[in-house]
């Protein structure tokens, strides 16, 4: 009876442990969405224009996220804090089952809140969760779909695998990433006892299913000659191309915390050569498959592999649980869990925009840390992921201030030229606020959305030079320039073009070089 109680508490105190981190996950975003963020980001721009365009796909990505968007903004709005409620949410929830994990697994309170701290301090699951993107949705849908697979492990019910095929059908309308997971569960099933399941028609079920839900973007590419293959070919030959085999391992010990390495190295140690883990192993083998394709790639982003750690995380705290009920490693209870939550809090400005600008500035000189971009662009004092946070506000202002001089008569005729989709997507948000011409863009989907039937005469455009313009029109002035800060600098000090009078037809003359200016990338 003693021994019973004793477990029951046991049980209780780990899911509090559970209970409490995830809501401290919860807690870090909702307090810096509402009281020190930077400013939108340049893809929740975007997004929010995909918002507004609900359809089968886009050039860039599934359409679940921006479903799951649309409904939000619907219910909420779109401020800031309504729009990240979302990926708060999403983080704190993956947090939460990768602790079940751990648990399930047959961790207790130290190998919970060990997995559950390695996912709150890694600095590429706090940057996913601060922003809103298909990614915050897809580390989620990792995560549960490597819980469902333990049940599966452990039960092998019929009604699991069809889960697990919704699951996966989901995470590949949310992001096509989520084949890598099908893929590792598919040489995972050869490679293990698990096997005998092929002989059954359920992880056949599971598959079709998956494919049902995942039917409409596979639609959606066809009737637009497979827009995202395209533009995962540019991205991987031109912005990505800097990218090495060597940049995607070394870019996983800081992306996921150097103080988390004892962890996920534990976690493959306990799914490989563990007598108990070793009837999990399908889950490291997913890790291991995911990671060589990546690999092969040659061009993968570090960030890629992030959704695949949940797991290793709760293996890792259930193996170093372990080792610490040996005599001479019981200081590691103590040691590990506290070095990594001093681990994050010095980590944690990196991405999470808590800090004033000035004082991360500083920060990072003090710890000799340099602005990064994965996409090998020219930087100033932050790295892309804040300084695409900056200037988007003030643009708008600027576009506004220009598009107001216009008489009546030239207002109903002018167009916003977005040369990215950053810049047309700040037109569009801000419409709201000031008053701005409607927009086009060559970039992803809004080259998709195309030019419109309206007969336009003015174009406001940013960027480029004069004597290109004057090709169409014959009148180019420069009656402003776009200043921001902290933004990246192929936005900063940048001209904006005030044309008139086009040489022909302006519709005629968008629609010759529309084909042209097709930019998926």
């Amino acid at each position: 009876m003693d021994s019973s109680f004793d477990k029951e508490q046991s049980n209780r105190s780990t899911l509090i442990v559970l209970a409490t981190l995830a809501m401290v996950k919860l807690l870090i975003h909702l307090l810096t969405n509402a009281f020190a963020s930077y400013g939108i980001f340049r893809d929740e721009l975007y997004y929010l224009a995909c918002a507004s365009h609900i359809d089968l796909g886009y050039v860039d990505q599934p359409p679940l996220s921006i479903y799951i968007l649309a409904s939000n903004r619907f219910l909420f709005g779109d401020s800031l804090f309504t729009l990240r409620l979302l990926p708060a949410l999403a983080g704190a929830m993956t947090v939460f089952i990768t602790g079940l994990m751990a648990r399930r697994l047959g961790g207790g309170t130290l190998a919970v809140a060990l997995a559950c701290l390695a996912v709150i301090v890694s600095p590429i699951h706090l940057g996913m969760d601060t922003i809103y993107s298909m990614n915050c949705f897809d580390l989620l849908l990792w995560a549960l779909g490597s819980y469902v697979l333990i049940l599966i492990i452990e039960e092998n019910k019929p009604q699991h695998w069809m889960i697990l095929g919704v699951i996966i059908g989901l995470g590949l309308l949310n992001k096509i990433s989520m084949g890598w997971f099908a893929a590792g569960l598919f040489v995972a099933l050869i490679a293990t006892k698990h096997r005998v399941d092929l002989k059954t028609r359920w992880p056949y079920a599971a598959a079709l299913l998956a494919f049902v839900i995942f039917l409409p973007y596979i639609i959606w590419n066809i009737r637009y000659d497979f827009a995202h293959l395209e533009f995962i070919r540019n991205a991987t030959s031109q912005k990505y191309s800097g990218l090495t085999p060597i940049d995607f391992i070394l870019g996983q010990f800081m992306l996921i915390h150097p103080f988390t390495i004892p962890v996920w190295l534990a976690g493959l140690f306990f799914f490989f050569f563990d007598e108990r883990g070793k009837t999990y192993k399908m889950l490291g083998i997913i890790f291991v498959v995911t990671f060589l394709i990546l690999i092969a790639n040659i061009h993968s982003k570090p960030e890629y592999l992030a959704s695949a750690y949940a797991a290793l995380f709760a293996a890792g705290g259930i193996q170093i649980e372990k080792l610490s009920e040996r005599k001479q490693w019981k200081r590691i209870r103590f040691a590990l869990p506290i070095l990594i939550v001093v681990g994050g809090i010095l980590t944690a400005p990196i991405t999470l925009p808590f800090l004033p600008v000035k004082t991360y500035i500083e920060y990072t000189n003090i710890i000799g840390m340099k602005p990064q971009s994965s996409e090998s662009k020219e930087l100033s004092e932050l790295h892309q992921f804040y300084a695409d946070m900056f200037g988007w506000e003030s643009m708008a202002a600027t576009i506004s201030k220009i598009y107001t001089s216009l008489t009546p008569e030239e207002r109903a005729k002018t167009v916003f030229w977005g040369r990215n989709y950053g810049r047309a997507g700040a037109v569009e948000y801000y419409s709201q606020k000031y008053e701005l011409p409607p927009v086009i863009s060559p970039h992803n989907s809004y080259w998709i959305w195309g030019y419109g039937t309206k007969e336009y005469e003015v174009l406001i455009v940013i960027g480029g030079r004069r004597e290109d313009l004057l090709q169409y029109f014959d009148q180019v002035e420069q009656p402003a320039t776009i200043q921001c800060g902290y933004c990246m600098p192929y936005e900063n000090n940048r001209p904006v073009f005030l044309c008139r009078q086009p040489k022909e037809n302006l519709k005629v003359t968008v629609a010759k070089i529309w084909p042209r200016d097709k930019n998926f990338e």
